[in-house]
C-alpha cells in the first residue's frame, strides 16, 4: 500500500508541478519536489506522535494544489470517478427506468427508450414490489438504496416482481447499456422553425443532434433555434461537432493553445447537416465551456444570432488523469479561444469563493436588467469574420439580442415545492390514479395540450400537500406564482404520458429567451443584425 501510496504522490507531483523553464530542468524540478513529499511522508509514518491516515494526507494536499492553480483543476476520488463519468458517456449499466418512490413503493414513472425494461414491457406505472425474491414494497427504501438493487454488470440477470393494477408480474430482466440522452427536446415551433435543447455535451450528442436535425428537416424546418440554456459544457468534440453541422467547411470552429499542449485549430468540413438555415442560440449565465465553444464560432462567423444573457465565461480546456489507485486529477491543459480570438474565461484569481460569488454579483450589479450594465474590457476588442461586429474576450459571450431577467414574481414558495419534490409526488400520484381516464379523454398529446387544465382543486392538494412537508403558502406572492405552478404539473403530467420532448413544449410556453428567438427572426432583427445577404449566405 505504501509503495502504491508513494507513486501516487509522484505522479500527482509531476503532474502539477508549475511547468517552467526548459524539459530537463523542469523534470529535475519535478523530480527534486517529489523526493521532498516522499521525505515528508516518510517522517510522518516513521515518527509522528499518533497514527494518521497517509492516503488522507496525500488527497489533501492535491487538492490544496490544485485549488492554488485555476477553479476548475479538480481531484476527483476513486469513488467519484465512475458516477461522474455516466452522464457524458451516454449511459450506464441498470434495467432503465425512471423510478418515484411514493408511499413508501417503488413506481416505475417512465421508461428509458431503448433500455432493457423497454424491451421486457415494464410500463409507466407498475409498482415494483420485489427484486431478486427481496420484498421492497412498504419499505423505507432510499433513492441509493434502489440504484443498488437495479444498477449491476452488462449482461447480469435482474428477477423483478411488479404490481401492474392489481395483478402481480415477474419480468427477468438483463442488465445492459441505459442510454442517457443529452438532447432534452427537439420539435417543431412553427410550419418553418425548428427547436433542439441540448442539456450536456457527451459522448452521444452529435448522433443524437443529427437524428434531431434529420427529423426536424423532414418536418419542414428552414430554421434552427438552439437552446443551450443551463448546459454547463462536456465533451470539447461533441461541441466541435454540432458547430461542424452549422459551419461552411474550413471555418474555424476553435482552437487550443497552452505551454505544453501547443496550439490546436479546428476547422468544419464539409459533412455538417445544416448550413444554409438561420440560426439562433439561446444562452444563460449557466451555459458554459462547451456551450460557449458553439456560441462563440456562431457569433464570431456571423453564422446566426445569440440571444439572452452573458454565459458563464469557463475558457479553460481540461483532461482527466488517472492516479493510481482508480482516483484521478482533472488537470488544466490549455485555452480555448473564438475563431476572432477571444478568449472568453473570465478573471479568477479572486480565489474560488470570488470566482463562484461572480454569477451572483451579475445580478446585484443589474446586469441581468440591463445590457447597459455588462461590463467589458476594451483592451479585449474583437471583431466578427463577416461583418465586423464588436465583441469581448474576458468574460462569457454577450449575446446579440439581450433579454433580461424576470424579477418581478418571487418565486420562493414555487421553487421550495418543487426542491422538496411536492409537485412531483403529487402529478405521480395524481397520474397514477388517473391513468386510464387521462388515456381515454386525452387520446394524443395534442388534445391534452389543447383542453387538459389544472383545476383549482388540483392546487389546493398541492398547497395541503406543502404544508404537510413544512411549506406554508405564501399569499403575497401566490397569485403571480400560480400561472407557473399550473404549467409545471400540466408539463409533468405531458412528460409521463408522452416523453420529454412534450414536457418541454408545455414549459416553454413561458420561456422568454425562446419567445425572443422567435421574434427575431419573425420582425426582421436577424437581417438587420447580419447583413440581409447572409439569410441564406454564410
Amino acid at each position: 500500500m505504501k509503495k502504491v501510496l508513494i507513486l501516487s504522490i509522484l505522479l500527482g507531483i509531476a503532474l502539477f508541478f508549475p511547468k517552467q523553464g526548459t524539459a530537463q530542468n523542469r523534470q529535475n524540478q519535478v523530480r527534486e519536489q517529489s523526493v521532498k513529499y516522499q521525505r515528508l511522508m516518510a517522517l510522518i509514518d516513521a515518527f509522528y506522535v499518533d497514527t494518521v491516515n497517509l492516503e488522507r494526507l496525500t488527497e489533501d494536499a492535491i487538492v490544496k494544489v490544485l485549488a492554488e492553480l485555476d477553479p476548475h483543476s479538480v481531484y476527483i476520488s476513486r469513488e467519484e470517478v465512475q458516477e461522474m463519468n455516466e452522464p457524458l458517456e451516454g449511459g450506464f449499466f441498470g434495467i432503465g427506468i425512471q423510478f418515484s418512490i411514493l408511499r413508501d413503493t417503488l413506481m416505475v414513472v417512465a421508461v428509458v427508450s431503448g433500455g432493457p425494461s423497454e424491451k421486457v414491457g415494464l410500463l409507466a406505472g407498475d409498482r415494483i414490489i420485489a427484486v431478486d425474491g427481496e420484498n421492497i414494497a412498504g419499505k423505507k427504501i432510499s433513492n441509493k438504496e434502489v440504484r443498488s438493487y437495479l444498477k449491476g454488470e452488462k449482461g447480469t440477470a435482474v428477477q423483478v416482481k411488479v404490481l401492474r393494477g392489481k395483478e402481480p408480474l415477474d419480468f427477468k430482466i438483463i442488465r445492459d447499456k441505459v442510454p442517457i440522452y443529452s438532447i432534452d427536446a427537439s420539435y417543431m415551433l412553427d410550419e418553418t422553425t425548428g427547436y433542439i435543447k441540448i442539456s450536456r455535451f457527451a459522448a452521444t450528442t452529435i448522433e443524437e443532434f443529427e437524428t434531431a436535425l434529420k427529423k426536424l428537416q423532414a418536418e419542414g424546418m428552414k430554421d434552427l433555434i438552439l437552446d443551450l440554456q443551463g448546459n454547463g459544457g462536456g465533451y470539447m468534440g461533441a461541441a466541435i461537432g454540432i458547430s461542424d453541422h452549422l459551419l461552411d467547411k474550413g471555418k474555424m470552429v476553435v482552437y487550443t493553445d497552452g505551454l505544453s499542449s501547443g496550439r490546436r485549430e479546428e476547422y468544419a468540413t464539409a459533412a455538417g447537416l445544416f448550413k444554409e438555415g438561420r440560426v439562433v442560440v439561446l444562452i444563460d449565465g449557466n451555459s458554459a465551456s462547451a456551450s460557449e465553444i458553439v456560441s462563440g464560432a456562431i457569433q464570431d462567423w456571423d453564422r446566426g444570432l445569440i440571444v439572452g444573457r452573458r454565459s458563464f465565461g469557463k475558457g479553460l480546456v481540461q483532461h482527466q488523469y488517472p492516479l493510481t489507485d482508480g482516483s484521478m486529477v482533472r488537470l488544466t491543459i490549455s485555452h480555448y479561444y473564438t475563431p476572432s480570438g477571444r478568449c472568453i474565461q473570465k478573471p479568477y484569481g479572486g480565489g474560488e469563493e470570488a470566482y463562484r460569488a461572480e454569477l451572483y454579483n451579475r445580478y446585484q450589479s443589474g446586469e441581468l436588467l440591463s445590457a447597459d450594465s455588462i461590463e467589458v474590457n476594451d483592451s479585449l476588442k474583437y471583431y466578427t469574420k463577416l461583418e465586423h461586429r464588436t465583441v469581448y474576450g474576458g468574460g462569457g459571450i454577450i449575446p446579440d439580442v439581450f433579454v433580461p431577467m424576470d424579477t418581478t414574481v418571487n418565486y420562493l414558495y414555487y421553487n421550495r415545492l418543487m426542491a422538496k419534490n411536492v409537485v412531483g409526488e403529487y402529478v405521480t400520484n395524481y397520474v397514477d390514479k388517473n391513468r386510464g381516464a387521462l388515456q381515454k379523454k386525452y387520446p394524443d398529446f395534442d388534445v391534452f395540450n389543447k383542453n387538459f387544465s389544472v383545476t383549482d382543486k388540483m392546487i389546493e392538494e398541492i398547497v395541503e400537500a406543502g404544508e404537510k412537508a413544512g411549506i406554508f403558502q405564501d399569499k403575497k406572492w401566490f397569485e403571480a406564482q400560480l400561472p407557473a405552478l399550473k404549467r409545471q404539473v400540466k408539463a409533468l403530467i405531458a412528460w409521463d404520458s408522452w416523453g420529454m420532448d412534450r414536457m418541454f413544449q408545455i414549459m416553454n410556453g413561458d420561456n422568454e429567451l425562446l419567445k425572443q428567438g422567435l421574434k427575431v427572426l419573425r420582425d426582421g432583427t436577424y437581417e438587420r443584425e447580419l447583413g440581409k445577404d447572409k439569410k441564406k449566405a454564410y
